[in-house]
């Protein structure tokens, strides 16, 4: 089984860019999830989240920051 951990970052103008890893072992790829999570907490990106899943799809875990404005959400 694998570990993946998908970047997930939307643009004020909708569109959704991804980065997406694959890891052997289990905390290699938190660490990577809390990496991306520990920039994503001060980007500029209006919306910028990451997923933690099995190869088989199966949820980890998951968080998002929303940095729109009232009046961009």
């Amino acid at each position: 089984m694998k570990y993946i951990v998908i970047e997930l970052q939307t643009n004020a103008d909708g569109t959704v860019g991804n980065i997406v890893n694959a890891y052997d072992d289990r905390n290699a790829a938190e660490s990577q999830y809390h990496s991306v999570l520990s920039a994503a907490a001060i980007s500029n990106v209006p919306v910028h989240s990451c997923i933690m899943i099995t190869s088989e799809g199966r949820p980890l875990d998951w968080k998002f920051y929303d940095h729109r404005t009232s009046t961009e959400a």
